[in-house]
Protein backbone atom coordinates (compact mmCIF):
# COMPACT_ATOMS: atom_id res chain seq x y z
CA UNK A 1 0.00 0.00 0.00
CA UNK A 2 1.23 3.50 -0.82
CA UNK A 3 2.49 5.42 2.19
CA UNK A 4 0.26 8.26 1.03
CA UNK A 5 -2.79 6.05 1.67
CA UNK A 6 -1.56 4.28 4.78
CA UNK A 7 -4.82 4.93 6.67
CA UNK A 8 -7.06 3.35 4.03
CA UNK A 9 -9.99 1.56 5.66
CA UNK A 10 -9.44 3.07 9.12
CA UNK A 11 -12.27 5.00 10.76
CA UNK A 12 -11.34 7.64 13.33
CA UNK A 13 -13.39 10.08 15.40
CA UNK A 14 -11.85 13.54 15.78
CA UNK A 15 -13.16 15.28 18.89
CA UNK A 16 -11.29 18.61 18.91
CA UNK A 17 -13.14 21.93 18.35
CA UNK A 18 -14.83 22.27 14.97
CA UNK A 19 -12.39 24.30 12.90
CA UNK A 20 -9.22 22.48 14.06
CA UNK A 21 -11.15 19.21 13.64
CA UNK A 22 -11.92 20.03 10.01
CA UNK A 23 -8.27 20.84 9.29
CA UNK A 24 -7.14 17.57 10.87
CA UNK A 25 -9.88 15.65 9.07
CA UNK A 26 -8.62 16.83 5.68
CA UNK A 27 -5.09 15.70 6.52
CA UNK A 28 -6.23 12.25 7.66
CA UNK A 29 -8.63 11.82 4.74
CA UNK A 30 -5.78 12.56 2.32
CA UNK A 31 -4.12 9.44 3.75
CA UNK A 32 -7.23 7.35 3.21
CA UNK A 33 -8.91 7.49 6.63
CA UNK A 34 -12.65 7.76 7.09
CA UNK A 35 -12.99 10.65 9.54
CA UNK A 36 -15.96 11.40 11.75
CA UNK A 37 -15.82 15.00 12.99
CA UNK A 38 -17.58 15.04 16.35
CA UNK A 39 -16.40 18.03 18.43
CA UNK A 40 -16.55 17.27 22.14
CA UNK A 41 -15.18 20.67 23.09
CA UNK A 42 -16.04 24.18 21.96
CA UNK A 43 -14.27 27.46 22.63
CA UNK A 44 -16.28 30.52 23.60
CA UNK A 45 -15.29 34.11 24.23
CA UNK A 46 -15.58 35.18 27.83
CA UNK A 47 -17.34 38.39 28.75
CA UNK A 48 -14.96 41.09 30.03
CA UNK A 49 -13.94 40.49 33.63
CA UNK A 50 -12.17 42.60 36.21
CA UNK A 51 -9.54 39.88 36.60
CA UNK A 52 -8.70 39.89 32.87
CA UNK A 53 -8.56 43.69 32.85
CA UNK A 54 -6.19 43.62 35.84
CA UNK A 55 -3.95 41.06 34.12
CA UNK A 56 -3.80 43.17 30.96
CA UNK A 57 -3.04 46.25 33.07
CA UNK A 58 -0.13 44.35 34.60
CA UNK A 59 1.23 43.10 31.26
CA UNK A 60 3.54 46.07 30.51
CA UNK A 61 5.30 45.50 33.83
CA UNK A 62 5.72 41.76 33.30
CA UNK A 63 8.92 40.09 32.14
CA UNK A 64 7.23 37.05 30.60
CA UNK A 65 3.86 36.02 29.16
CA UNK A 66 3.07 32.32 28.88
CA UNK A 67 0.42 31.02 26.48
CA UNK A 68 -0.94 27.57 27.25
CA UNK A 69 -2.70 26.87 23.93
CA UNK A 70 -3.23 28.15 20.41
CA UNK A 71 -6.65 29.38 21.57
CA UNK A 72 -4.90 31.39 24.29
CA UNK A 73 -2.73 32.97 21.60
CA UNK A 74 -5.74 33.90 19.47
CA UNK A 75 -7.92 35.23 22.27
CA UNK A 76 -5.17 36.57 24.51
CA UNK A 77 -3.33 38.52 21.83
CA UNK A 78 -6.60 40.01 20.61
CA UNK A 79 -7.36 41.23 24.13
CA UNK A 80 -3.83 42.55 24.68
CA UNK A 81 -3.54 44.25 21.32
CA UNK A 82 -6.92 45.93 21.72
CA UNK A 83 -5.02 48.13 24.19
CA UNK A 84 -2.10 48.82 21.89
CA UNK A 85 1.09 47.17 20.63
CA UNK A 86 2.63 44.26 22.51
CA UNK A 87 4.76 45.75 25.31
CA UNK A 88 8.46 45.88 24.49
CA UNK A 89 10.57 43.71 26.75
CA UNK A 90 7.85 41.18 27.56
CA UNK A 91 9.08 37.78 26.39
CA UNK A 92 6.65 35.07 25.28
CA UNK A 93 6.64 31.35 26.05
CA UNK A 94 4.43 28.53 24.80
CA UNK A 95 3.15 25.21 26.03
CA UNK A 96 3.35 22.89 23.03
CA UNK A 97 4.47 23.18 19.42
CA UNK A 98 1.10 24.32 18.08
CA UNK A 99 1.04 27.17 20.59
CA UNK A 100 4.60 28.16 19.74
CA UNK A 101 3.80 28.16 16.02
CA UNK A 102 0.70 30.29 16.64
CA UNK A 103 2.89 32.86 18.39
CA UNK A 104 5.40 32.84 15.54
CA UNK A 105 2.57 33.26 13.05
CA UNK A 106 1.44 36.25 15.12
CA UNK A 107 4.75 38.05 14.68
CA UNK A 108 6.94 36.85 17.56
CA UNK A 109 10.38 35.93 16.27
CA UNK A 110 11.59 34.48 19.58
CA UNK A 111 9.35 32.06 21.43
CA UNK A 112 10.49 30.13 24.51
CA UNK A 113 9.36 26.55 23.96
CA UNK A 114 10.95 23.19 24.82
CA UNK A 115 12.25 21.05 21.99
CA UNK A 116 11.22 17.78 23.63
CA UNK A 117 8.20 17.66 25.92
CA UNK A 118 5.08 19.49 24.78
CA UNK A 119 3.40 20.14 28.14
CA UNK A 120 3.71 22.49 31.12
CA UNK A 121 6.30 20.24 32.70
CA UNK A 122 8.44 20.52 29.59
CA UNK A 123 8.24 24.30 29.60
CA UNK A 124 9.13 24.42 33.29
CA UNK A 125 12.31 22.46 32.51
CA UNK A 126 13.63 25.15 30.16
CA UNK A 127 16.55 27.22 31.39
CA UNK A 128 14.58 30.46 31.14
CA UNK A 129 12.01 29.35 33.71
CA UNK A 130 14.48 28.05 36.28
CA UNK A 131 15.41 31.43 37.79
CA UNK A 132 12.30 33.64 37.95
CA UNK A 133 12.51 35.01 41.48
CA UNK A 134 11.08 38.52 41.65
CA UNK A 135 9.60 38.38 38.14
CA UNK A 136 6.01 39.18 37.18
CA UNK A 137 4.56 36.57 34.83
CA UNK A 138 1.20 36.59 33.03
CA UNK A 139 -0.32 33.25 32.00
CA UNK A 140 -2.83 33.45 29.16
CA UNK A 141 -5.25 30.54 29.33
CA UNK A 142 -8.89 29.48 29.32
CA UNK A 143 -11.16 29.51 32.33
CA UNK A 144 -10.05 26.85 34.82
CA UNK A 145 -7.44 24.19 34.20
CA UNK A 146 -4.33 22.81 35.87
CA UNK A 147 -2.56 24.86 38.52
CA UNK A 148 0.83 23.16 38.22
CA UNK A 149 2.46 25.86 36.09
CA UNK A 150 1.43 28.71 38.37
CA UNK A 151 2.23 26.84 41.57
CA UNK A 152 5.70 25.86 40.36
CA UNK A 153 6.61 29.36 39.20
CA UNK A 154 5.38 30.84 42.47
CA UNK A 155 7.45 28.29 44.37
CA UNK A 156 10.45 29.57 42.40
CA UNK A 157 9.71 33.11 43.57
CA UNK A 158 7.69 34.62 40.71
CA UNK A 159 4.42 36.54 40.97
CA UNK A 160 1.96 34.90 38.58
CA UNK A 161 -1.31 36.32 37.34
CA UNK A 162 -3.85 34.61 35.07
CA UNK A 163 -5.30 36.28 31.98
CA UNK A 164 -8.29 33.99 31.39
CA UNK A 165 -9.54 34.93 27.95
CA UNK A 166 -11.85 32.11 26.81
CA UNK A 167 -13.90 29.25 28.18
CA UNK A 168 -14.25 25.63 27.15
CA UNK A 169 -17.76 24.21 26.92
CA UNK A 170 -19.35 20.90 25.96
CA UNK A 171 -21.20 21.23 22.64
CA UNK A 172 -24.71 20.00 21.99
CA UNK A 173 -24.76 17.34 19.30
CA UNK A 174 -26.83 14.36 18.15
CA UNK A 175 -24.73 11.25 18.77
CA UNK A 176 -27.06 8.88 16.89
CA UNK A 177 -25.29 9.10 13.50
CA UNK A 178 -21.95 8.40 15.16
CA UNK A 179 -23.37 5.50 17.17
CA UNK A 180 -24.74 4.07 13.93
CA UNK A 181 -21.26 4.30 12.40
CA UNK A 182 -19.91 2.35 15.39
CA UNK A 183 -22.55 -0.31 14.80
CA UNK A 184 -21.59 -0.58 11.12
CA UNK A 185 -18.02 -1.31 12.18
CA UNK A 186 -16.73 1.92 10.65
CA UNK A 187 -15.11 3.40 13.77
CA UNK A 188 -11.80 1.96 14.93
CA UNK A 189 -10.26 4.79 16.94
CA UNK A 190 -11.10 7.98 18.80
CA UNK A 191 -8.66 10.89 19.12
CA UNK A 192 -8.88 13.10 22.22
CA UNK A 193 -6.52 15.95 23.11
CA UNK A 194 -7.47 16.44 26.76
CA UNK A 195 -9.14 14.79 29.71
CA UNK A 196 -11.95 17.33 29.52
CA UNK A 197 -12.57 16.48 25.88
CA UNK A 198 -12.60 12.79 26.75
CA UNK A 199 -15.11 13.30 29.55
CA UNK A 200 -17.35 15.33 27.28
CA UNK A 201 -17.17 12.73 24.52
CA UNK A 202 -18.20 9.88 26.81
CA UNK A 203 -21.04 11.99 28.22
CA UNK A 204 -22.25 12.97 24.75
CA UNK A 205 -22.37 9.34 23.60
CA UNK A 206 -24.35 8.41 26.70
CA UNK A 207 -24.97 4.90 28.04
CA UNK A 208 -25.43 3.57 24.50
CA UNK A 209 -21.81 4.34 23.76
CA UNK A 210 -20.32 2.11 26.44
CA UNK A 211 -20.21 -1.15 24.53
CA UNK A 212 -19.01 0.61 21.38
CA UNK A 213 -16.03 2.12 23.17
CA UNK A 214 -15.09 -1.26 24.61
CA UNK A 215 -14.10 -2.34 21.09
CA UNK A 216 -12.39 0.92 20.08
CA UNK A 217 -8.88 2.33 20.53
CA UNK A 218 -8.30 5.70 22.18
CA UNK A 219 -5.39 7.76 20.83
CA UNK A 220 -4.08 10.58 23.04
CA UNK A 221 -0.99 12.84 22.99
CA UNK A 222 -0.07 12.57 26.67
CA UNK A 223 0.10 9.74 29.25
CA UNK A 224 -1.97 11.77 31.73
CA UNK A 225 -4.93 11.67 29.33
CA UNK A 226 -4.44 7.96 28.87
CA UNK A 227 -4.62 7.54 32.64
CA UNK A 228 -7.93 9.40 32.86
CA UNK A 229 -10.71 7.33 34.41
CA UNK A 230 -12.80 7.49 31.22
CA UNK A 231 -9.95 6.00 29.19
CA UNK A 232 -10.61 2.66 30.88
CA UNK A 233 -13.80 2.37 28.82
CA UNK A 234 -11.78 1.78 25.64
CA UNK A 235 -10.30 -1.43 24.35
CA UNK A 236 -6.82 0.06 24.53
CA UNK A 237 -5.05 3.39 24.84
CA UNK A 238 -2.29 4.51 22.49
CA UNK A 239 -0.13 7.50 23.45
CA UNK A 240 1.11 9.22 20.30
CA UNK A 241 3.55 12.02 19.61
CA UNK A 242 1.94 15.48 19.67
CA UNK A 243 0.60 17.01 16.48
CA UNK A 244 -1.17 15.68 13.38
CA UNK A 245 1.88 13.74 12.22
CA UNK A 246 2.17 11.94 15.55
CA UNK A 247 -1.52 11.05 15.43
CA UNK A 248 -1.20 9.84 11.86
CA UNK A 249 1.73 7.60 12.73
CA UNK A 250 -0.15 6.07 15.66
CA UNK A 251 -3.24 5.45 13.51
CA UNK A 252 -1.10 3.83 10.80
CA UNK A 253 0.26 1.42 13.39
CA UNK A 254 -3.28 0.64 14.56
CA UNK A 255 -4.26 -0.22 11.04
Amino acid sequence: MSAARDLEGLGVVVTRPLEPARVLARALESRGAQVFVFPALAIEDMPPTAALAAALDALPGASLAIFVSAHAVEKGLAAARSRGPWPAGVEVAAVGDATAQALRNSGFARVISPAGRHDSEGLLETARLQAVRGENIIVFRGEGGREHLKETLEARGATVRYAQCYRRVRPSADAKPLLAAFDRGEVHAVSALSGETLENFVTMLGPEGERRLAATALVVPHPAIGAHREAARFARVVVCEPGPEGLGQALAQLR
